[in-house]
């Protein structure tokens, strides 16, 4: 079986895109950190250490595509380097390309919208995982951690109460001015305008295997799906996580696995302010056994912090990492 890995990617740091951000987002999207808050798109070179991490531990990927925007991370010279007897080939491919037909909607700073249309990718595989770039792999890993023999999708995630989720929803996460919040809870609860019943995925920040042929076949039958997200050039709450959509109707269809999230994924995100809190996590990794890891947002942490979180990257995945 070919599995691809799909990455979407910016370096919120090039002038280029700073140009274009500030030209088509408004003072309060620009406020708002899941919408498009520098958080959100600075790079602090993460894209390196997953693609080092893929090569490290899931050698038998076929191929590596990361989709961006006019930008190339020079993924090849590292790995020349790096990884010296071989490494998985490396394909950027532009939003231009995975948004043939609907250029209209360009350029798109919403990982939502990227995501409905990663599957379009020319040459990508039946079988992918897709992850964003401040994902690891954390361990050695075979295609069973992701795909069973016969096809299934393996996912790890836990089962959410919608009912629960929907109430909590509307008493928290109202904006000042009535509207709602941004979230990542959020969009996986608009999946269930699609596959309605009690509960939802909460896969949390784990990488996602997918089939390509489920979208092409839900966006042939629901083109008022595909222009529901895409549409949208910045995160909205209007929109749905598509990668939800496939893993609860294949999993509802007997078509995936579950596998839990607690002791497979390890998940850090400093906390300005709170003192002590990145070390004791840390401390805590280095005791676990995880398959995944996400560093959120290290362009919050402190130096200190952040040496911290190099320093173990650098020791896991064998790499000569600078964090002076």
């Amino acid at each position: 079986m070919d599995i691809d890995a799909v990455i979407t990617w910016v370096d919120g740091k090039d002038p280029a895109h700073r140009r274009k951000l500030q030209q088509f987002s408004s003072a309060v999207q620009r406020e708002e950190e899941d919408v498009a808050s520098p958080t959100r798109f600075d790079s602090l070179g993460e894209i390196f250490y997953l693609v080092a991490s893929l090569n490290r531990f899931a050698p038998w990927l076929r191929k590596i595509f990361v989709v961006t925007d006019g930008q190339d991370p020079g993924l090849t010279p590292f790995l020349e380097k790096h990884f010296p007897d071989g490494f998985i080939p490396v394909e950027v491919v532009d939003h231009q390309v995975v948004f043939r037909g609907y250029e209209q909607y360009l350029p798109v700073f919403n990982s939502i919208a990227i995501e409905a249309v990663t599957w379009r990718i020319p040459g990508l595989s039946e079988h992918y995982i897709e992850l964003n770039d401040d994902f690891l792999l954390a361990a050695p890993l075979s295609p069973e951690d992701f795909f069973t023999p016969d096809g299934k999708s393996v996912i790890y995630a836990d089962k959410y109460n919608a009912a629960w989720a929907r109430f909590t929803r509307a008493i928290k996460h109202r904006r000042k001015d009535g509207g709602k919040k941004v979230t990542f809870k959020g969009m996986m609860m608009g999946a269930l305008d699609y596959v309605p019943g009690g509960f939802f995925l909460h896969y949390g920040h784990t990488p996602r295997p997918l089939r390509r042929s489920f979208f092409e076949r839900f966006y042939a039958e629901r083109p008022d799906a595909l222009i529901r997200n895409i549409s949208c050039r910045f995160r909205d709450a209007s929109q749905f996580n598509p990668e939800e959509v496939q893993l609860l109707s294949r999993y509802k269809a007997g078509e995936a696995v579950l596998r839990p999230v607690h002791g497979n994924l390890f998940f850090l995100q400093p906390k300005p302010g709170k003192a002590g809190y990145v070390a004791e996590k840390m401390a805590r990794l280095e005791k676990g056994r995880y398959r995944f890891c996400c560093f959120n947002s290290l362009d919050k942490a402190t130096e200190e912090e952040r040496r911290l979180v190099l320093g173990w990257i650098g020791r896991r995945l064998v790499l000569p990492i600078d964090v002076a």
